[in-house]
């Protein structure tokens, strides 16, 4: 069973009986040196891809100076995870370290995943794809609205919801995106193609002939003014389509009205059994 600490600040020495000092040693500004091997990455941190010729830079210079600065971690039992810092815990392995520095903060879980996500925003570290799963997670998990998310981790909602958007691509398209061969801003475009197999094909076509996002609008523009349309699906009012955006960026899925004179119908899409109940959340059902 994990022993509650006291915050640091509040006395050293409260915290020296309750540690292995074979693992850890405090220093005189308070930040503890932990034994390398008894701390672990935060195994839902946002971020998946590491670059590993910046690590093996990253490790050079560690080999060199040391770690500059502490990385943030939580307890859990006798080991740490990591809120902020993995990237530099991975390449002090990497350089041989046995101990590295780091701050200990007695968080909640949404704000460790509040810390890890900021931290990588504000790095630039993540792809676009963690980033959406990032804050899908803040919706799932913690049933914070995009507008909430928007005020925590200092970004539009209308940049929330686009991000969001994006979960809704095929998966080879997502792929495409995880490994920077298609942009974001292709992505946000392929989006609005409602066919898995025509985003697909669309996005193999971008890549072999090197179209930038504008030319993409322009080819989906194509692709859908040449697409058939039957009788039922004339052209809606314009206020019809505004209130579908709203739908599609408030629940981060496609939304469908279909209007008839007197009555009608709101489809809202949904992808996994997880996807189903994050909207039920985000509509508190």
């Amino acid at each position: 069973m994990a022993v509650k600490r006291s915050a640091l600040g509040k006395g050293l020495g409260a915290l020296i009986p309750e540690v292995d000092e074979k693992k850890l040693d405090i220093n005189k500004n308070g930040i503890l040196e932990v034994d390398i091997n008894y701390i672990a990455p935060n195994e839902k941190q946002p971020r998946k891809n590491f670059d590993e010729e910046k690590l093996n830079i990253l490790s050079q210079s560690i080999k060199e100076k040391g770690v500059i600065q502490p990385i943030l971690v939580t307890k859990d039992g006798e080991y740490y995870t990591i809120i902020a810092g993995e990237r530099r815990w991975r390449a002090a392995k990497l350089a041989g370290l046995k101990k590295i520095p780091v701050i200990e903060k007695k968080l909640s879980a949404i704000e460790v995943m509040e810390i890890s996500l900021i931290e990588n925003l504000q790095r630039e570290d993540l792809n676009p794809m963690e980033e959406a799963m990032a804050y899908k997670r803040l919706v799932d998990e913690f049933s914070l609205t995009q507008e909430e998310i928007s005020r925590r981790v200092g970004k539009s909602r209308p940049a929330i919801a686009n991000s969001l958007r994006l979960l809704n691509l095929d998966s080879r398209v997502r792929n495409y995106i995880v490994d920077g061969t298609l942009s974001e801003g292709h992505g946000r475009v392929l989006v609005s193609l409602d066919n898995m197999e025509l985003q697909y094909e669309v996005a193999k076509k971008i890549i072999d002939e090197s179209l930038n996002v504008r030319q993409t609008e322009k080819l989906i523009k194509r692709l859908n003014e040449n697409r058939p349309v039957s009788k039922k699906s004339e052209q809606k009012e314009i206020y019809i389509k505004e209130i579908e955006e709203k739908f599609k960026n408030a629940l981060g899925t496609k939304v469908c009205i279909n209007k008839t004179r007197k009555k009608g119908k709101i489809e809202i899409e949904y992808y996994s059994e997880d996807d189903l109940q994050r909207i039920l959340d985000i509509l508190n059902l």
